[in-house]
């Protein structure tokens, strides 16, 4: 593998029941998630959830959750698994808590 074809940040990609993770952590949370929700403890698991930035009618940027769910109390969850936080995450992060009213838990 070459220089240029590293993966971002080190991290592994990783493929678990026909999902693939940006990085092992991801991949080991969502095994986790998934028993949580098989125990009845979650519900409605998803991966990858888009969350659009508009501000004025405009199209600022898009932001993907790791997970999003409903905890047993019925409340939003949205998950991002970090290993490093980048300026641009830490920027987007704000813009959708903003926009969407919703907490990013991080992991």
């Amino acid at each position: 593998m070459g220089y240029s074809e590293r993966p971002k940040y080190r991290a592994k990609r990783t493929t678990v029941h026909g999902q693939t993770f940006a990085s092992k952590k991801e991949a080991k949370h969502y095994l986790i998630y998934r028993a949580l929700e098989e125990a009845g403890q979650i519900k409605d698991l998803k991966t990858q959830v888009q969350f659009k930035i508009v501000i004025e009618g405009k199209l600022i940027c898009s932001y993907f959750a790791d997970f999003t769910f409903l905890d047993s109390k019925g409340v939003y969850c949205v998950v991002d698994v970090k290993g490093f936080r980048t300026p641009v995450y830490k920027i987007k992060k704000k813009l959708v808590e903003a926009c969407h009213l919703i907490q990013i838990i991080e992991v």
